[in-house]
């Protein structure tokens, strides 16, 4: 496909109550700086680049369930990120502002609800 034209993902975009609250949770998990800061929008970036992590208001935003079942609004994407430590990077989760979901379906996985109830996982 030589006459493909270049395409860059530059984001991530994670749909919430209030982007600037979610963005702050996951300014304290991460530890990433916020590259753009409006109201309904907000962009994060890692120190040392990559794609980021957009927030963006919805105002008609509904929870999801995690697992879902029937008729529950459901995730539409979720985030996994590495860890050294796996109980030490949940404690730091649940510091944050984070929950551990009570469904945990791997040993070597931690389910956690972000403030909005986006699921994410840690892993080693």
């Amino acid at each position: 496909m030589a006459d493909r034209p270049r395409l860059t993902l530059t984001s991530t975009v994670l749909d919430a109550p209030d982007a600037r609250s979610l963005a702050a949770f996951y300014e304290r998990l991460l530890g990433w700086s916020r590259e753009e800061d409006e109201p309904d929008w907000v962009v994060l970036r890692a120190p040392d680049g990559g794609a980021g992590l957009a927030f963006q208001t919805e105002p008609a935003y509904v929870r999801p369930v995690w697992p879902a079942g029937t008729g529950d609004p459901q995730m539409m994407a979720h985030l996994d990120i590495r860890v050294d430590d796996l109980e030490a990077a949940s404690a730091h989760a649940v510091a944050a502002g984070a929950s551990v979901a009570d469904f945990q379906p791997q040993d070597d996985v931690r389910v956690h609800l972000d403030p909005a109830g986006h699921p994410f996982c840690l892993f080693v």
